[in-house]
């Protein structure tokens, strides 16, 4: 297209905090019609680097340039008038706003009367989300979708200002199968339309999908550049950790279960504004201690459902029974189910599972404050004595345990939930996609974490949408597909095909094996 810049560079760029290095004199140039994977542990720069073109953060050295000219990016609304837009990954949505709202906020279309032309919006936001294969209703407030559904959004608001270089952080983190494969064919369409576009991923079964070239960060410096393809998963992943890397998921061998510890029987759970519809219908999961029991499923397949209301976060609309150690328990709220023995470390950890503003101590005492008081007051010397063992045990990396967790990369904010939990004396561990948005070295420590944990002897229900994981943790998986368990298979006896089938509606199933 004429006068429409056709590359986007970034020269020699770099950008420091107080006592941080985020970035090193790095460069990039990517091309209109390309994509260029971004790849880099948490705390590599990659986020920075997407800042700076975002418009958020201004270079201290360097610069950012379009067809060889320097363009000054001191706001996001500049980087959109260049035709730059950014997908983060944590959500910038208003959650009280629908859909439509949210995608064309600012820039709402208006009838000649000056009035927003709610009309025009819901069809152009329909329009937008077709793209994405969603079948999302405009009308629908953002704060009652899930975190993959809220991602959809996020790319449509982002389309909708016609970028010509996209910068997307982690857009299949928290998505579904489906949702991915309808975001992985909009790429290419948007490859063939001349869009650039930047992926940032940690997931490595989705390199060869979407990308043309790839470039590796790691401590703020740019350590490699290679077309797609020219470099192994080995040496991406030696590049990226500045070793050799170890197995992603250990050696854990055969686990043989203790005694059963938990039970529900028909968990179900009442749709919340369609009468006589049923989000999870009539679901029996069981598990042992030192079990791990994963849960895979589609997005809308009512796993994160199925933890919530084991949980007591449902109870109005919940029925089922629920047995520890062999006794009926009542968990009408997330007060009982912890009193019983149970803890959540929830999908969105950053909104549901952590105080963003208190440090590791703080949030890791927070379930079990009455064993770190004295005298009615919070002791300072006891809170330190639960916790910090613990904390030391996760290797937890931060400048101090009284460093907000908001700084923290997604890894360390896990091995907090999980500290405190543990502090608690949980007997079963639900954990609700525990390694989403967290980079290979950190998945390492988390699995090695969990697998620690069930072979101390707790019972482990973990829900994935990565099949890699799901197969190579789990001693026993259950499959849900709408509402519904379809399966249940013991590791041995699991295939990536046998999953997807069970997962998959049985129409779409049925197409699967055509």
């Amino acid at each position: 297209m004429d006068g429409v810049p056709s590359v986007l560079e970034v020269r020699k760029v770099s950008k420091q905090f107080p006592g941080v290095r985020a970035l090193q004199e790095v460069s990039l140039r990517l091309e209109a019609g390309d994509v260029l994977v971004l790849l880099g542990q948490n705390g590599a720069g990659k986020s920075t680097l997407m800042n700076i073109l975002a418009g958020v953060f201004s270079p201290d050295g360097g610069g950012v340039f379009l067809n060889g000219s320097a363009i000054a990016l001191t706001s996001p609304s500049d980087a959109n008038a260049h035709g730059i837009a950014t997908i983060f990954q944590e959500l910038s949505l208003t959650p009280n706003l629908t859909v439509a709202e949210n995608i064309f906020l600012g820039r709402e279309p208006r009838t000649r009367f000056g009035f927003v032309d709610y009309e025009r919006m819901n069809q152009d936001a329909k329009t937008l989300l077709a793209r994405m294969e969603s079948s999302i209703a405009p009308q629908t407030l953002v704060g009652s979708l899930r975190v993959g559904q809220q991602q959809v959004v996020e790319i449509a608001r982002a389309l909708s200002v016609n970028a010509r270089f996209l910068i997307m952080d982690e857009p299949t983190a928290a998505m579904s199968q489906l949702e991915t494969r309808a975001l992985l064919h909009l790429i290419v369409d948007l490859k063939h339309a001349g869009v650039g576009i930047i992926y940032i991923t940690h997931r490595f079964e989705e390199l060869a999908d979407v990308g043309d070239h790839m470039a590796i960060l790691r401590d703020g410096k740019l350590v490699g550049e290679a077309s797609m393809g020219a470099l192994s998963h080995e040496a991406i992943v030696r590049l990226m950790v500045g070793h050799e890397p170890a197995s992603t998921y250990g050696d854990r061998g055969r686990r043989v279960p203790g005694p059963e510890v938990f039970r529900v029987e028909r968990a179900s759970l009442a749709h919340p504004s369609r009468q006589g519809e049923l989000v999870i219908r009539d679901v029996n999961i069981h598990a042992a201690r030192g079990e791990i029991v994963g849960i895979f499923g589609l997005m809308g397949a009512g796993r994160t459902e199925l933890l919530e209301t084991v949980f007591g976060m449902h109870s109005g609309r919940a029925n089922g029974r629920l047995f520890i150690d062999g006794k009926a328990v009542r968990c009408d709220s997330p007060t009982q189910a912890i009193a019983a023995g149970l803890a959540l470390a929830p999908e969105d950890r950053k909104r549901d599972g952590l105080v963003l503003e208190l440090g590791s101590r703080a949030n890791a005492s927070l379930v079990s404050l009455r064993k770190a008081q004295c005298c009615g007051l919070l002791s300072r010397k006891r809170e330190a004595a639960l916790v910090e063992p613990l904390l030391q045990r996760f290797s937890l990396r931060a400048t101090s345990l009284d460093e907000p967790v908001r700084t923290l990369s997604g890894g360390n904010q896990q091995k907090v939930i999980l500290a405190k939990w543990l502090v608690n004396m949980a007997k079963v561990l639900l954990l609700d996609e525990p390694t989403r948005g967290i980079d290979i070295d950190s998945k390492n420590e988390i699995y090695k974490l969990i697998g620690q944990l069930a072979d101390n002897g707790l019972a482990v229900i973990m829900v994935s949408s990565e099949l890699p994981e799901i197969l190579a943790l789990s001693d026993r998986i259950v499959v849900m597909c709408e509402g519904r368990k379809t399966a249940e298979l013991l590791r041995a006896d699991a295939t990536a095909e046998v999953l997807m089938r069970a997962a998959l509606p049985r129409s779409a199933a049925t197409d699967l094996t055509c």
